[in-house]
Order: structure tokens, then sequence, then C-alpha cells
């Protein structure tokens, strides 16, 4: 078992809402909902938990509704190490249809003066030491610059600990320059982040080729339905999910990343990381909500991931 430290800096209630399909500007009636606490780095917290690891969490809470995550990390045994800030923490509306697309509607999160950020970089100085990984996963909040996620990753190196990293848009561009040791963007994420298209393995493979030339050992990139692509030290690797019911989309990457991070804390294999990780986010799909909820069904799916080496003329889907 790792100790871990997963910071979300914007975390959110989510309100998952189940309907048959979405109808823009006319009364909607859902099947069913469910609401969570989560954010990435609260959701990778709660996998790696149901994997054995020692959770301690961190980031912004608002102070005016925090009865929820305190509830979770109570009955998950997380150490809290959040900062409370005035206002509440942001909630989001995730719309799922029944063909399994998902329509969010993210809040934007609490205002984080300067005197809270400060006082987060000293807690986490604090709590830091001791953990074997960090996990810094998510939006920023209001009032947090991005450049405020570098100095956070500096710290967090500082103390010896990896960190990874998932973020996307300006925030990722600013923590890529700590050279995190793992990072996961989805195709998306990185062609904005590297300014061109990335729709076949050879571009992917010259940008991950750049960011392990800056520092980054991991590039983990995340493409739906159609797998993951992982390009680590010396080698490039394809996992293709088997087809599944899909019930939420939210929380897959987040899934996707835990089981990385698992995998490679306890030394395995590449081919075996990553055909556990691609289970477990393929698992997170059938399901609302987040963890490992059936390990007979993660048996299965792991039985059914395809690995191969990648081929630099296969094309990605967008």
């Amino acid at each position: 078992m790792a100790r871990i430290l997963c910071i979300t800096l914007n975390p959110a209630l989510d309100l998952t809402l189940r309907l048959d399909r979405l109808e823009p500007g006319r009364v909607n009636r859902s099947l069913a909902q469910a609401s969570h606490a989560a954010g990435k780095g609260v959701n990778v917290a709660q996998v790696l938990a149901d994997l054995g690891h020692d959770l301690t969490v961190s980031g912004f809470l608002g102070a005016d509704n925090a009865e929820a995550f305190e509830a979770l990390f109570a009955r998950r045994g997380f150490s809290d190490a959040f900062v409370r800030v005035p206002g509440e923490t942001r909630s989001n509306i995730k719309l799922a249809e029944a063909d399994g697309r998902i329509t969010d509607i993210n809040g934007p999160g609490p205002m984080v003066d300067a005197s809270a950020q400060a006082a987060l970089l000293s807690r986490l100085d604090a709590v830091a030491p001791g953990h074997d990984l960090a996990v810094v996963a998510g939006s920023l909040p209001r009032g947090v610059a991005p450049c405020f996620l570098a100095e956070l990753i500096t710290r967090l190196k500082g103390h010896g600990l990896k960190v990874a990293l998932d973020s996307s848009g300006a925030a990722l561009r600013a923590g890529l320059q700590a050279a995190p040791w793992l990072i996961k963007p989805n195709t998306e994420e990185l062609s904005e982040l590297c300014g061109r298209s990335l729709t076949d393995i050879a571009a992917q493979r010259e940008e991950a080729g750049q960011l392990q030339a800056q520092g980054i050992e991991q590039i983990v990139i995340s493409l739906g339905a159609d797998g993951v692509n992982w390009f680590g030290p010396g080698f490039a690797l394809h996992a293709q999910p088997p087809r599944v019911s899909v019930a939420s989309t939210v929380g897959a990457g987040d899934s996707l990343l835990a089981g990385m991070v698992h995998g490679l804390l306890w030394d395995w294999p590449a081919a075996r990381a990553l055909r556990h990780a691609t289970a477990i986010a393929a698992q997170a799909v059938t399901q609302v909500g987040f963890g490992i909820s059936d390990a007979a069904q993660l048996q299965q799916l792991e039985g059914a991931v395809e690995i191969r080496a990648l081929e630099e003329q296969q094309e990605v889907s967008r």
C-alpha cells in the first residue's frame, strides 16, 4: 500500500440526471438522479482507495457546503487536508442520455484569494513528506492563476514526490513548466496544447518525445471509446477496451489515471499496468459514481482489453 496525496483545487458537487433524450428548450423529466461529492482528484482518490492505498486529499473547499465532502472523507478514511474558503464549492450538473451522451453544466467555483492560496501551499509543505506520490487533477477556481499550479508542482517535487497531472488549457500548459512525472490529456487537450492536430500516431509520438525531453516521463493519452495511447520510457502501447453498456462517462478518465498510478507504483510490466487501468476505466462508464464496484466484472473486462505496440501509420479517431 502506498501513501498518495490527491489535490483537487476546484472540487464539485456533481448532480447526475438520467433521461432518455435531452430536448433543449422544453421541460425534461429525469428517470433517476444521483449526487456525489466529486472533482477529478477526489474521484481519483476513491478509485485508489479501492485499490488499497492510503489517501490524503487536499485543495480548496467552500466552507458553506463542505458537509458532503467531509462525510465522504470520513466514510472513505481519507486524511482531510483541504483549506476551507468563504462561499460554496461549485455544483456541476451532468445530463446523461440513454445513448451515452453526456451534457455537462459546470459551475465556476468559489473565489480563492491570495491568503488561501498561501495557506494551501503551507499545508502541503506540512503534509507532503512521507507520501509516495501526488496527483494534481482538475480545473482552477476563480482567483487562482495558472502559474500557481506550476509552483504547487515544484513544491511537491521538492519534497521528493512524483507528480501526476491531469488538467487542461492554460492550467495544463503552466503545469508542464514544472515537469510533472506523468500527464494524462485527451487528444483534444494535447492538440490544443501543442497548437496542431494530433490525429495520427506519428504526430503523437513526436509530441510525446518533446514532452519527455522536458522531463515528463509518462504521457498517457485518453481516446475515449477508442482506448488509450501510452508513451513511456522507450515504448509506446495502445489499449483497446471492450464494448460496454454506458451509464455515464463521468469519471472514466479519473479512473484511468488511478489505475495507471497504481500499476506504476507497483512496478508492473507496462502491458499489465495499461490493461488493468483500461479495464478500470471501462468499468467506470458502466456506473454512475466513482470507485471499483464489482471485482468480478473488473476481472472479466481486464481479460477483454487488447494491448498492442503502437504503429506510427495508424490514425487516431477524433
